[in-house]
């Protein structure tokens, strides 16, 4: 088992930045292939980023290419979103996630992961 903790979320002005963690607990992080999703008020929760084991290859949602970048600190068992430029169409609950099974499901789909972190608000507003 795993425990993840996401932090960093908070309110920022529309082109802003932020970064956010997922701090892991239980297991290493590097030995699997980890995702950012999102969730806004009343929408379904949706594919934000997501980063392989081992290579380290990167994935991204249309939406955040170009502007998002995931990334993984194995010395820190940990695994990054750095936002940038952000929209207020960004604004949501983010979560961490992790899959420990090795599934060979998309990393897009929520369905690959079946650890999840609590969540953190990220809220884009002038």
């Amino acid at each position: 088992q795993v425990q993840l903790v996401e932090s960093g979320g908070g309110l920022v002005q529309p082109g802003g930045s932020l970064r956010l963690s997922c701090a892991a607990s239980g297991r290493t992080l590097s030995s699997y292939d980890m995702g950012w999703f999102r969730q806004a008020p009343g929408k379904e929760r949706e594919f934000v980023a997501a980063i392989s084991r081992g290579y380290g290859s990167t994935y991204y949602a249309d939406s955040v290419k170009g502007r998002f970048t995931i990334s993984r600190d194995n010395a820190k068992n940990s695994v990054y979103l750095q936002m940038n430029s952000l929209k207020p169409e960004d604004t949501a609950v983010y979560y961490c996630a992790a899959d420990l099974r090795w599934t060979i499901l998309s990393p897009t789909r929520a369905p690959k992961y079946d650890y999840w972190g609590q969540g953190t608000q990220v809220t884009v507003s002038s």
